[in-house]
């Protein structure tokens, strides 16, 4: 049994108010540390669509919030990340400070959260095997930070669009804080807290769904209410079981939802081009690459791009294999001496189970924001040495952390904008072609159009197939006024992807300030057609309708380009515009 808080006799002074303190202590190191990513700026990266060229966000209107509720942009339901937005717009506009702040109180939010949740497991693994008490605190503490201020926290830190990261975070640790305490105490609103914390968790981010699984095994270990002793199916076990069933449940509708989210757009990765042995191969990968960087940190990137075909036999990918099926033969083997590896390692894999590429999607063979709640159980098991070796393993640590915050710094500098972001990811690998395209789409928003078209070209003929790198070269073409170059490029871009609306669009733009309006035309109603809520589209399809004087065509898709943008001034001064042409064609008639 765990003994009673009152009967403890800490390193330092007693009490509630000491613990508050220490977590307060861990939050604000944490907010040190990530200070520099206050002066970062937006990256469009998702930041442009997600945030930039978004107004539905912008506010906390019955509109706003309805939309909030109800939309899948770009294949996420995450209704509280998009509320946190609008109240970030509220108060600061589009100034980039302020989101950043809001990522960085959440994350350091999380740490000082993550400080009570890792000394309740610390004390319930060490103390019956006769740890030291008093040493509590400080492994606690040493947890917080080896996990909050981790390089590896950087990607869903200085990144705004990950706020679903450290949103979610804050609520998973919330629930995982309750529900130990309601272990503890059997206080029923201690439960319902966890589950309402766990709801938040899974209305920002759905990878929190594996926390069932999660407190499952806690169960097993170190809370050891399950299994063993305490048994496997006897009544404690089937109260245990049943205790998670409001759990379970909540997660089932949020898996069934995020499934329905991505697949509307169109994200998931179809089996022909990736097949079950590749997505095998990709997993065993994904988990032994993760837990290598977890402990090396090293050459972090934004992208780790995968190039397919996935040959499941490469040199790779076995070596992945033999890492992850012989950690996974050490924690079984050992589970009596070491039940903090097998809980540990189980917890890991359990948490990573959604990206590890089984329903794989996206360009990214691996992403470091993955690891943001999966590495906390490498933090409680650092935490745990500090306990069981005290001054060695805290003076090691200590320093393992200073080098941990300078590196973190370095990696939060990467992330400052656009252009510094991909330099850094070309960097690590010149062989990709998406880094080179959002590195040229980056040299391009600076007007830098010979240094942008060079890397686009580059990007080409790295990933002829990618769709995104043709668009972005005809943007830097027309800037470098290659009109006709740049019409071949976008032609390119829509016969990779016949639904490409951007593609469409922009081919449609530079048909017109060609002077061929039939083309133009054709171009922008394919966009439309592509992606009917594409306000762009909408808008130039009606100037080009109006300048073959179909006015009255032209004021519908006016109309409809102010529904889908309503802080977008152009396509209502058209409208404008329009019906006063129709109101003295009517006086005429």
């Amino acid at each position: 049994m765990i003994e009673p808080e009152d009967s403890e006799a800490s390193l330092l002074p007693r009490g509630s108010l000491l613990r508050f303190g220490l977590g307060l202590v861990a939050a604000l190191a944490t907010f040190t540390v990530f200070l520099p990513a206050l002066g970062n700026g937006f990256i469009d990266w998702d930041d442009g669509s997600l945030l930039l060229r978004n107004p539905w966000y912008r506010g906390l209107g019955p509109a706003n919030l309805a939309w909030m509720v109800t939309t899948v942009r770009m294949g996420h339901w995450m209704p509280l990340n998009w509320l946190s937005f609008g109240l970030d717009y509220e108060i600061w506009s589009l100034r980039p400070f302020g989101y950043h702040l809001t990522n960085v109180l959440l994350h350091a939010g999380a740490v000082a959260a993550f400080f009570g949740v890792a000394r309740r497991l610390l004390r319930a693994a060490l103390l019956p095997r006769g740890a030291d008490i008093r040493w509590l605190d400080v492994g606690a503490l040493a947890a917080a930070l080896a996990w909050g201020i981790h390089p590896l926290r950087v990607e869903s830190v200085a990144w705004v669009t990950e706020r679903r990261d450290v949103l979610s975070g804050i609520f998973f640790l919330l629930s995982l804080l309750a529900y130990l305490r309601w272990v503890e105490s059997r206080a029923a609103r201690q439960y319902w807290v966890a589950l309402g914390c766990f709801a938040l968790a899974l209305m920002s981010k759905s990878i929190t769904a594996t926390l069932p699984g999660v407190l499952l095994v806690l169960d097993v270990y170190p809370l050891r209410r399950l299994g063993d002793r305490a048994g496997w199916f006897g009544p404690v076990a089937r109260r245990i079981l049943i205790e998670k069933l409001p759990f379970v449940a909540l997660s089932v509708t949020a898996v069934a939802v995020a499934v329905w989210a991505v697949a509307s757009g169109g994200g998931l990765t179809p089996l022909a081009a990736l097949d079950a042995p590749a997505r095998g191969a990709l997993s065993v990968y994904a988990a032994s690459f993760y837990l290598a960087k977890i402990f090396w940190p090293s050459r972090l990137s934004p992208l780790y791009e995968l190039v397919l075909p996935v040959a499941p036999l490469q040199l790779r990918f076995l070596v992945g294999a033999l890492a992850v099926v012989g950690v996974t033969v050490v924690a079984v083997s050992w589970r009596r001496r070491w039940p903090w590896l097998l809980a540990t390692w189980a917890v890991f894999v359990l948490m990573l189970l959604p990206v590890l590429g089984l329903a794989h999607n996206g360009y990214q063979l691996a992403a470091d924001r993955y690891t943001y709640l999966p590495g906390l159980g490498w933090a409680v098991c650092a935490g745990g040495l500090v306990v069981r070796f005290r001054r060695p393993a805290a003076m090691a640590l200590a320093l393992v952390l200073v080098v941990s915050s300078v590196f973190t710094w370095r990696q939060i500098g990467v992330w400052r904008s656009d252009e510094s972001l991909w330099r850094h990811a070309v960097s690590l690998d010149p062989a990709s072609g998406i880094a080179r395209s959002n590195l040229g789409a980056a040299l391009t928003a600076g007007q830098r159009y010979p240094e942008a078209v060079a890397e686009l070209e580059r990007a080409v003929v790295r990933r002829p197939g990618y769709a995104e790198a043709w668009n972005n070269l005809g943007l830097a073409l027309v800037g470098a006024r290659r009109t006709a170059d740049a019409l071949e490029a976008f032609r390119r871009a829509v016969s990779v992807r016949p639904r490409f609306a951007e593609a469409w669009n922009n081919l449609g733009v530079t048909l017109a300030v060609e002077g061929r309006p039939e083309p133009a035309k054709e171009a922008f109603t394919r966009a439309a057609a592509a992606d009917p809520a594409m306000a762009e589209a909408r808008n130039n399809l009606g100037l080009a309708l109006a300048e073959d004087g179909k006015v009255a065509e032209a004021a519908e898709q006016f109309k409809r380009a102010v529904e889908l943008n309503p802080t977008w001034v152009d396509p209502r001064r058209n409208l404008e515009q329009a019906l006063r042409l129709l109101g003295r064609e009517q006086r005429v008639r």
